[in-house]
């Protein structure tokens, strides 16, 4: 269905595509790429552009919901697709009919798929080393593929992790490393090979090369912006994503105006005022409200008031030449970025891209 609304994810094909190449590049050729797209490649419809996938030569992609999946397989993508998620026993026959493979944290999960024995099933097994979240534990392993070998419709092709903090805390995903080396080795000793070894997110790439395996799951770099600042040390990626709008209304408006809901904002001076098609609806919060600053005609401008429903309003005073239908950025990842947004909302770049709604319009370029 074709969109009008004016807010647009603007997203560029060409920096996603040298993002992958760039991390190709950092960690060598024994070394593939699992691009994780959860949330439709955090929000950018990646999960829909399969000619980009194929540009870079995807041989496996994550997600984090059978959805997803399954959306990919109806849009004709033909590579693995790996649910990092651990799906609900009502969703076994579908992973088995569009040949999905699931992570696998649960030995009764595992009995539920094996009691399934007229489908097969591919299984990447989870061990928990430290997030606390979901999987088995290392000195659990033994255990667990003995459960598996008496189920011949399930297939071990994988075993993995999630590191909780490889952007802050060395020793911790040190000791993570460690404990799913134990595992690793404990299950190779069981005759077990696998086809992926994964542990590595965006992080854990740059900051852990001794955990590469042979896979790696990068998700926020792929789109190019960094999981800590450290990290811009040691490889150049390109911001892939830009917000924008276009402003709907102009006003000039005396000293002493209000301006929005509340009355949070008056003006101290004869201004001009914009109003911007774009609010807390399309996943830009209130706070922003008298803190944030968009870009204008390539120059800074405050949001003035409060930010509603659908559209929020910009002090455009002091710049030239404005006119109703201009282009307006909430990040243009130079004058205001995504981590200036971040720091406004007190959260991280990950939540700010991924909380854009999906009436918000995505232009790829």
């Amino acid at each position: 269905m074709e969109k009008f609304w004016q807010a647009k994810l603007e997203i560029s094909k060409e920096n996603i595509i040298y993002n992958i190449n760039k991390i190709k590049e950092f960690i060598g050729p024994k070394v593939d790429v699992m691009p994780i797209i959860k949330d439709n490649g955090y929000k950018t419809n990646l999960n829909d552009r399969i000619d980009i996938l194929k540009a870079c030569m995807v041989k496996i992609v994550g997600v984090a919901i059978l959805d997803e999946a399954i959306s990919m397989r109806n849009l004709g993508f033909k590579e693995e697709i790996f649910i990092l998620n651990q799906i609900y026993k009502e969703d076994i026959e579908h992973v088995a009919k569009y040949n999905i493979t699931v992570g696998v944290g649960a030995t009764s999960f595992l009995k539920e798929l094996g009691k399934n024995s007229k489908y097969n099933f591919k299984i990447h097994i989870e061990i928990d080393t430290g997030m606390g979240r979901t999987g088995i534990k290392a000195n659990q392993i033994e255990e667990f593929i003995q459960e598996a070998k008496k189920y011949p419709n399930i297939q071990i092709e994988g075993i993995y992790t999630h590191f909780s903090c490889s952007d802050d805390d060395c020793d911790f995903t040190k000791i993570q490393i460690l404990k799913f080396n134990e595992a690793y080795e404990k299950a190779k000793n069981l005759g077990i090979e696998f086809k992926y070894v994964h542990c590595c997110n965006s992080a854990g790439i740059f900051n852990f090369s001794e955990a590469h395996f042979n896979l790696v799951r990068p998700g926020i770099i792929l789109y190019g912006y960094y999981p800590a600042e450290d990290i811009k040390q040691k490889v150049e990626v390109r911001p892939a994503i830009k917000l924008k709008s276009k402003i709907s209304f102009l006003k000039d408006v005396d000293k002493g105006t209000t301006i929005s809901y509340g009355k949070r904002y008056i003006t101290d001076k004869k201004s001009k005022i914009a109003t911007v098609q774009l609010g807390y609806a399309d996943g830009i919060r209130r706070s922003l409200s008298n803190k944030g600053y968009v870009v204008v005609n390539g120059k800074r401008a405050p949001i003035v008031g409060t930010v509603c429903m659908d559209c929020f309003m910009v002090d455009v005073t002091d710049i030239p030449d404005v006119d109703v239908q201009d282009e307006v950025y909430l990040w243009d990842n130079e004058i205001v970025t995504v981590e200036d947004i971040a720091n406004i909302y007190d959260t991280i770049n990950y939540e700010v891209i991924s909380t854009i709604s999906e009436r918000v319009v995505r232009e790829y370029i």
